[in-house]
């Protein structure tokens, strides 16, 4: 434990002295966030390389799920201080204290990330986080979809946090006590379902509107600077499709989730990382897309993990 300790320790601290030389010129508020994903970052790697040396094949990059669900949730948790009078409004009218439920749900993101990365009630962290998402479904996707149901980028953000909700769920399912396991044995199967109906409309979007960032399909148009950018969201797109169809027709499930958290996860490296690089004061357009990105990637690869074999067998963590 105190080698992890110190060599998490080492490791943030050079990380640390990275961003600052890179992102000197943002004002310090905004470098909260940068830090806190570099810092669970560093953790989460250190804390995975025993098993991913352990993996062979494609389980080596399935190990990663956990982590790369922590780093968002972290990132997401401090804007929740940093940026607590923009997201207070997010809250709905009818609930009472808005800036109490904003800092409450920061620190539980902050703590949550840290039980995953840890491994230290990785399970109740996951189930809780994939709870959080299902009521903000109920709370806040919904109702906006009912007031404009033509919005697309509405449907897109409900569709996102219900994919995760799933991936976490599943994650968490493989990992309860044995008293839980006829309920939980179910929830793999549906979280391949969801998951499965989301990428399908993902890949849909891509195809109707190529212009904007491939992956998550919000509202950031991909920058003019990238000479294939249609293309790729055409490549992006077809994956997509591909891996929906996989997961939802139960072919290949395990290789089809994998993949899917394998794309985006080089779209944040080959995309995200350089939009955040150029542009690192702007969170909203920058970091945010990056970390949404890197949310389902880890939501897949932990949708990967439970569809191993027709028994999905259950480590019970604590």
């Amino acid at each position: 434990m105190s080698q992890f300790v110190q060599t998490a320790a080492d490791g943030t601290a050079l990380l640390s002295v990275g961003l600052w030389v890179l992102f000197a010129g943002i004002a310090w508020e905004l470098y909260v966030p940068y830090l806190a994903g570099a810092v669970t970052l560093i953790i989460g790697i250190v804390g995975v390389r025993k098993q991913v040396s352990m993996a062979q094949g494609s389980d080596r990059i399935v190990a990663f799920g956990p982590m790369f669900l922590a780093v968002p949730m972290v990132v997401f948790g401090a804007e929740h201080f940093v940026f607590s009078e923009s997201v207070s409004p997010m809250v709905p009218s009818w609930i009472p204290w808005h800036l109490f439920w904003v800092l409450f749900v920061g620190i539980c993101l902050i703590v949550g990330a840290l039980s995953l990365v840890l491994r230290r009630y990785a399970t109740l962290a996951a189930a809780s986080f994939g709870t959080m998402l299902l009521f903000f479904e109920l709370l806040i996707h919904i109702p906006r979809i009912v007031q404009a149901p033509s919005d697309r980028f509405a449907w897109a953000v409900a569709v996102r946090d219900l994919a995760v909700a799933a991936g976490a769920l599943s994650f968490a399912a493989l990992r309860v006590p044995p008293q839980w396991t006829h309920f939980a044995g179910k929830i793999p199967a549906l979280a391949r379902f969801v998951i499965g109906i989301a990428v399908v409309f993902f890949a849909v979007e891509h195809f109707l509107h190529p212009e904007f960032n491939p992956g998550v399909p919000l509202k950031q148009l991909t920058p003019l600077s990238i000479p294939v950018r249609v293309p790729l969201a055409y490549l992006t797109g077809t994956v997509l499709l591909a891996t929906g169809l996989g997961l939802i027709c139960n072919r290949s499930a395990r290789f089809a989730a994998s993949t899917l958290g394998l794309l985006f996860l080089l779209l944040v490296i080959v995309l995200y990382i350089p939009i955040v690089i150029a542009q690192p004061s702007a969170i909203g357009n920058g970091l945010n897309y990056l970390v949404d990105a890197l949310l389902f990637s880890g939501s897949a690869l932990c949708l990967a993990e439970s569809q191993t074999d027709g028994t999905s067998s259950r480590t019970h963590v604590a």
